[in-house]
């Protein structure tokens, strides 16, 4: 939600009415990632300031907007509406997505080594292949050993295996 506040500030030249909505959705995202680090979740105090926390996104998303981008995010919200505050719920669920960039970001690395895929079949391929590594990388196998093993298979009995537990 803040890198979308970002965005809109730098690029997309915002009313006069953005200032005021993007102010109330950056404290309101920024006093949810405090309370995400509250050690202890079972305090009332802390239910209490979640749910304040829900009842002030819905004051937000019920409010009258003319400004075109802040209706493009409110509308985002609404259908997103039940997990945009995942991460106070869940103490495992990060309140950014750091972890998943970060897992995407040696493909990138590759593509752009590589200058690009050239076809919108190589992206797939490299995009099915890519998952396929980080997968396995994940599960703590060897990506190359695993694949070029489950290529002799396929070439001895024509079918894939499955991926290893």
């Amino acid at each position: 939600m803040l890198r979308d506040l970002e965005h809109v500030e730098r690029y997309k030249h915002p009313s006069p009415q953005w200032p005021a909505f993007a102010k109330k959705l950056r404290r309101l995202v920024r006093d949810g990632i405090r309370l995400s680090r509250w050690e202890d979740r079972g305090l009332p105090e802390y239910a209490s300031r979640r749910d304040r926390l829900h009842r002030r996104l819905d004051e937000l998303m019920a409010m009258p907007c003319k400004d075109a981008q802040a209706r493009r995010l409110l509308k985002r919200f609404r259908r997103h509406r039940q997990h945009l505050f995942t991460f106070l719920d869940d103490p495992a669920v990060p309140f950014d997505n750091n972890a998943a960039e970060g897992a995407i970001r040696p493909a990138v690395i590759i593509r752009k080594n590589s200058y690009g895929n050239r076809s919108q079949r190589g992206a797939d391929a490299q995009a099915v292949l890519m998952s396929i590594y980080r997968t396995l990388k994940q599960r703590a196998h060897d990506p190359l050993d695993t694949i070029t093993k489950a290529l002799a298979e396929y070439l001895r009995t024509g079918k894939l295996p499955s991926l290893p537990p």
